[in-house]
């Protein structure tokens, strides 16, 4: 009795998984991808022909740096945060499409969006009121691209603008002789 209860041991330990708060996961037999999603809990399988593929289903934070064109051909560093989540209920949809790695999905599919959208605007428009519209019109362009793979987007924060330093003191020249105006 005790060797048969050290043998099945490991094996009832080896064909269970945890998915654990913030997770979801899909039973892959034999390659195939099983249509029921399991939430939080343990989930037994066969561990000779299954898997329990996991992911994270909470909002993920994706930092990107880089240059953006603007409007007049000059080119913006800009520091931007992308607030994404996978939806559960299109996990088998990712994985087929995209596996587990999207991170790269995603940034280039921004790169792409937020040169289109940004090339609309001029350089001041980005670091001054119309920062809030850049953002949406980006995050609408990359809803409509990711969210029939199983990615959604959040938001789009455009973090850090950086003006070309020529463009930066032109404006605070500008500013400057405005208030000289306006003390006059």
């Amino acid at each position: 009795m005790k060797k048969f209860l050290l043998l099945f041991l490991p094996l009832a330990l080896a064909s269970c998984t945890i998915i654990r708060p913030g997770e979801v996961g899909v039973k892959q037999k034999l390659g195939n991808l099983s249509d029921k999603t399991h939430l939080q809990g343990a989930v037994w399988f066969n561990p000779f022909v299954a898997k329990v593929i996991k992911t994270d289903i909470q909002i993920n934070d994706l930092e990107l740096s880089l240059n953006l064109p603007s409007k007049e051909g000059l080119s913006v560093q800009a520091q931007i945060s992308i607030l994404y989540r996978i939806d559960p209920t299109q996990m088998q949809t990712l994985i087929q499409n995209v596996g587990n790695q999207h991170e790269g999905i995603i940034s280039n599919v921004f790169r792409s969006a937020s040169a289109d959208i940004c090339s609309q605007y001029f350089a001041k428009d980005m670091h001054s009121g119309m920062r809030a519209q850049i953002e949406a019109a980006i995050l609408s362009r990359m809803d409509e691209l990711l969210r029939q793979q199983g990615m959604i987007i959040e938001a789009v924060l455009m973090k850090s603008i950086q003006l070309p330093a020529g463009l930066a003191s032109s404006i605070e020249r500008k500013l400057q002789a405005e208030q000289d105006v306006m003390r006059m």
